[in-house]
């Protein structure tokens, strides 16, 4: 029996959910991170160039991941129709997601009493927690074991305390 109505559109919702890949939120924290590291010395308002640094950025990968996917893989196995573009820029969408949040914290920044270096250290630490949490999502999702949940976990944590150290020797 088909459902119908209302219960129609969340089914498909459930199911998108079901099949999301957020490899590209963990890519896009990573993406931000080193975004904030190489920001380190910004003109006359820097928190207003680093939001948009950040956010705009990330909307430049995504557009090009979504480009790569659309000409990459999916032409040769699927027509280019609209459905598939517009797959394609949902499939893609958390590249772009992930800067939002480090790009948040550096607008709250100035509320928490925050100089811009404190600003950078903030948004940095906002990005590698979303690498973190992306990567552990995506495991989730995956069904993977709570052992290879922290193994990814770790796995991140290290790549971003690594791009947290390369902050650290290039501004001293």
């Amino acid at each position: 029996m088909r459902r119908t109505g209302k219960s129609a559109p969340r089914t498909r919702r459930a199911e998108r959910r079901a099949h999301a890949d957020y490899t590209g939120g963990v890519y896009g924290s990573m993406l931000a991170a080193s975004v904030i590291v190489g920001a380190g010395h910004l003109g006359s308002f820097p928190r207003v160039e680093l939001v948009l640094l950040l956010v705009l950025t990330g909307a430049v990968f995504w557009v090009a991941h979504v480009h790569a996917q659309l000409f990459g893989a999916r032409l040769s196995q699927e027509p280019l129709e609209r459905r598939t573009v517009l797959r394609a820029f949902r499939d893609e969408w958390p590249i772009l997601k992930a800067a939002i949040p480090p790009a948040l914290a550096v607008a709250v920044s100035p509320l928490l009493g925050l100089g811009v270096g404190g600003s950078l250290w903030l948004a940095l630490a906002v990005a590698v927690a979303g690498q973190v949490g992306w990567s552990m999502a995506a495991a989730r999702r995956a069904g993977a074991s709570p052992r290879l949940m922290a193994v990814t976990a770790s796995v991140n944590l290290v790549l971003g305390l690594l791009i947290t150290l390369f902050k650290i020797i290039l501004t001293h």
